[in-house]
């Protein structure tokens, strides 16, 4: 029988119920005629591209075919090759809003801002008397627009010229009593985040302040945490609170706000805590849309693929200790920006930045461990009844097996053996046989819970095939015998630098009288 490997994350309050848990993968639709409506992709690596100051990497933007990154207390500017050139220093130490009106580009720190000017290169802090300081920025029809920190207000620059303020251009988004949380500019307007409602103003064309409150477009939906406001896909996506409550994910349909999370994420978002520090992103890649929301008190990630409408988990591996279990952390990724044809993110811990590259299949080289685990029986299967569970196949794509040795254009060094060699100094350099080398022949590991995911048996790992053996099966036989719950959770993992296309599994069993 089809057992339902397939699917999205959901992960419930009762993991009784549902325990489907899915980390670096992600499902895609296949068309008709597939072999499977759908399969599970592995979630794209990071390749390092530079390491651009100390870091970490608050804010990435891009404009007149220039990366501007800023890393710690600097900002950078890179070139189509990633040399770097240090333009200032900035203040703070979370994340940074950015945004140019063509020339200029306007670095907000939630206080302190800066603006660069690319053609004349002058870089310097706003001094203007009249600046309040900046939350975030905007730019529209010729003004940058911002936030006061802490306060209901909006400003607006002079036109095309970030430097200067007149103390007059200013506005209250006090359509409720709540304080800005954040702004944003989508198709020529502006987004008002408030604690509890969201406001759209647009250019009114009025003398001083020249936006005006759109009528009719009052949403009781406000925002969490300010840096998880993003836009794709002809919409926003937000971490939402209201008078209600926080901790719901939505986007914009029109001018009002629909929930895309679900229970189990928002069981999720409830244990961290803190979500105020919530920071999200979004990206493109190969026809997904993806929307990347990371909260740092939490130590996690989750990501929505606007294609499929399915969430699942994004994370790096961190390997344990004698004191601490290895265990998934957040995604390393803090920002992004498109640039020179990639997909390009900044890390949340040091300066480096990465591209996303779904040919990689580790983390800056790090181990980009995948995991699924699933119910091994489909909705109303179960009777309540032992099962003895024979066998289980998983129909992956197989013969992903790296060619370690040789490299091409070099000679072959060592065989398939392992051994010793002794140079003048005395030293001793052991080399590793093929089999010991990550990717060489990548294996898959299995283990199952019996207690709904309680409990775990050890892991049973079988290989997906050296390079080229395409016909490899990768199968696991004797499970054994559902006990307690009668009940039983299946879960797949790996960590080898290899592809991984997940298209189904077949699970053999005999039910029991028991």
């Amino acid at each position: 029988m089809k057992t339902p490997i397939l699917g999205s994350a959901y992960v419930a309050r009762s993991i009784n119920a549902a325990d489907n848990r899915m980390v670096n993968l992600f499902p895609e639709i296949v068309p008709e005629g597939g072999k499977e409506p759908a399969f599970l992709n592995r979630a794209p690596g990071l390749r390092l591209l530079a390491n651009v100051g100390q870091g970490p990497i608050r804010g990435l933007w891009t404009f007149n075919n220039i990366g501007y990154v800023v890393s710690g207390t600097q900002l950078f500017k890179i070139d189509a090759n990633y040399n770097k050139a240090l333009l200032g220093n900035v203040s703070g130490t979370g994340p940074v809003s950015m945004t140019d009106n063509g020339t200029q580009l306007f670095v907000a720190c939630n206080g302190p801002s800066y603006i660069y000017n690319s053609v004349t290169t002058a870089f310097s802090q706003i001094n203007d008397p009249d600046f309040t300081g900046a939350g975030q920025v905007g730019y529209l029809d010729g003004y940058f627009v911002y936030n006061e920190p802490n306060s209901q207000l909006l400003w607006v620059t002079s036109l095309l010229d970030g430097t200067q303020v007149d103390p007059l251009d200013f506005a209250s988004a006090d359509g409720s009593p709540d304080g800005v949380v954040g702004i944003i500019v989508d198709h020529r307007e502006l987004w008002v985040f408030g604690t509890k409602t969201v406001e759209v103003w647009y250019d009114a064309a009025l003398e001083g302040f020249p936006f005006q409150r759109m009528q009719g477009a009052f949403n009781e939906i406000g925002c969490a945490a300010a840096y998880s406001i993003a836009k794709m896909d002809n919409g926003l996506f937000w971490l939402g609170a209201d008078a209600r409550g926080q901790g719901i994910v939505y986007r914009s349909t029109g001018y009002t706000g629909q929930r895309i999370s679900t229970h189990a994420i928002e069981y999720a978002i409830a244990q961290y805590g803190t979500i105020s520090d919530a920071i999200g992103y979004t990206y493109q890649q190969e026809g997904h849309s993806f929307y990347v929301l990371t909260f740092p008190s939490g130590n996690a990630t989750w990501v929505y693929d606007v294609a499929t409408q399915a969430w699942h988990e994004r994370g790096a591996w961190t390997m344990g200790t004698n004191y601490n279990p290895a265990q998934f952390t957040r995604h390393r990724s803090n920002c992004q920006m498109f640039y020179n044809n990639e997909v390009i993110v900044g890390d949340f811990e040091n300066g480096n930045i990465y591209a996303f590259d779904l040919d990689v299949y580790s983390d800056n080289d790090a181990e980009q461990k995948w995991l699924r685990s699933w119910r091994a029986l489909p909705t109303d299967a179960n009777n309540l009844k032992r099962t003895a569970h024979h066998s289980l196949q998983l129909d992956c794509e197989s013969g992903v097996g790296l060619g370690v040795y040789p490299a091409d254009g070099e000679n072959t060094l060592v065989n398939q053996s392992d051994f010793e060699i002794t140079t003048e100094n005395g030293f001793s350099l052991v080399t590793l046989p093929y089999p010991d080398w990550a990717g060489y022949n990548p294996q898959v590991m299995l283990r199952w819970s019996d207690d709904a995911g309680h409990t775990w048996s050890n892991e049973h790992w079988s290989p997906m095939g050296k390079i080229g053996n395409y016909s490899q099966r990768v199968f696991w036989r004797r499970l054994g015998m559902t006990m307690k719950l009668r009940d039983r959770v299946y879960e797949i993992s790996g960590t080898d630098p290899n592809k991984i296309v997940i298209m189904g599994a077949e699970l053999l069993l005999s039910p029991t009288n028991a």
